[in-house]
């Protein structure tokens, strides 16, 4: 009895690529993402956000959680994406978050963040440009602060 062959490039969009989903040439390209945004249902992506957030390396967590280093990583890149509630846990306690907060789906989005800090080095500037100096904030924060209470005091 004969089997028939069934490679990925058999499926639809995957032209070129092996099973692992990588190109022929073994790059990731565009047409598989593995990695999504923190916070967007992938427990590798909010592993990782937390990881990095607490400054311990892959092999540390690996160590300390008792798995391999390759399997925490392949976790993280979200090439596993159903590991076992044994292994969350042991991450999520070397971690000290939370189960259900490393489960979570609406992580804080990290470009928001990011967003958020170009506003504020583009407010600084215009200070800046409008001659206010670093030493002078606080006299202007007084001058603030009076224009609150007027406000308030205005509309109440």
């Amino acid at each position: 009895m004969a089997c028939a062959q069934v490679t990925n490039s058999s499926l639809p969009g995957a032209a070129g690529r092996d099973m692992s989903g990588r190109k022929a040439n073994g790059k990731s390209g565009p047409a598989l993402k593995h990695r999504n945004e923190p916070g967007r249902g992938m427990i590798g992506t909010n592993i990782n956000h937390f990881r990095t957030q607490s400054g311990i390396s892959l092999s540390e967590l690996a160590e300390r959680a008792g798995i391999s280093k390759s399997y925490l990583s392949s976790i993280e890149r979200n090439l596993k994406r159903n590991p076992s509630i044994q292994v969350i846990e042991k991450i999520a306690l070397v971690l000290n978050v939370d189960l259900k907060t490393l489960l979570e789906v609406n992580l804080p989005d990290p470009e928001a963040k990011d967003k958020q800090d170009e506003e504020w080095h583009a407010f600084v500037e215009a200070l800046r440009q409008a001659g206010i100096e670093k030493d002078n904030v606080q006299d202007y924060k007084i001058l603030i602060e009076f224009i609150k209470w007027y406000r308030e005091r205005k509309q109440g």
